[in-house]
């Protein structure tokens, strides 16, 4: 039963995943049945779906708002009470085998007075539980990134220039995230707007990062500050 349930996961796209031995038959049943109000969810989620090229595999309670908006490639999972708003000028486009975890919320658009940028992931990319990307500015997250739990992008940043006036009448500024393929973000860490962290860089978990993060290098701290490089 092992190897038929592994090809199945092959034919959706992750060809080199493997079961766990330890995995027992009973337990691979109640997994395998799990899934099956999840596809029934999803098959329903998926109408009005701007494209879609896989399945998708929806938790109880989850929103896609704004649908028209959303595309998705191979083998999306959402878990439950996962919220996406894609009300953007861009949208929302999801890559092949990404998983976003319960709680986590893509927020395109706070307000319709002036509508967020839009988003767009990779391929491979793992989303943790309770995670808050705040789209403003424009977000690209890159292939192979994975994020802890608790995770919090934000993609705008308010004026504060002028202290005779309200901070929310001075308006905002949206210079965008990048996060390249390989990126690893930690537990509870966030990112704010105008950053790039480069590829196969690792932020640790709790950090604010303020500022660029070469590839390949590891940060932490608030605000973070380079720890090492991971070629050295």
């Amino acid at each position: 039963m092992k190897h038929f349930i592994e090809n199945i996961i092959h034919k959706l796209g992750k060809k080199d995943y493997k079961l766990d031995k330890n995995l027992t038959s009973k337990g691979l049943i109640i997994e395998v049945l799990s899934k099956i109000p999840c596809i029934i969810r999803g098959s329903i989620k998926k109408i009005g779906l701007k494209k879609s090229s896989g399945i998708l595999f929806a938790g109880r309670h989850c929103k896609l708002r704004h649908k028209y908006l959303i595309t998705i490639g191979k083998t999306l999972t959402l878990g439950d009470n996962v919220e996406i708003n894609a009300l953007s000028k861009n949208g929302v486009k999801i890559g092949n085998n990404v998983t976003i975890l319960k709680n986590s919320i893509i927020e395109c658009t706070g307000v319709i007075r002036e509508l967020g940028e839009g988003i767009e992931i990779g391929d491979n990319v793992g989303i943790s539980q309770s995670c808050f990307i705040q789209v403003r500015g424009n977000v690209r997250i890159g292939s192979y990134v994975i994020m802890g739990p608790g995770v919090s992008i934000f993609s705008e940043n308010h004026n504060a220039d002028n202290t005779d006036e309200y901070i929310m009448n001075q308006g905002a500024t949206r210079k965008g995230i990048t996060i390249e393929d390989g990126v690893w973000l930690g537990a509870k860490c966030t990112i704010l707007d105008g950053v790039t962290i480069g590829k196969h860089a690792i932020v640790a978990a709790g950090s604010v990062v303020t500022k660029d993060v070469p590839a390949y290098s590891i940060v932490g701290g608030v605000p973070a500050k380079l720890i090492k490089n991971r070629k050295e």
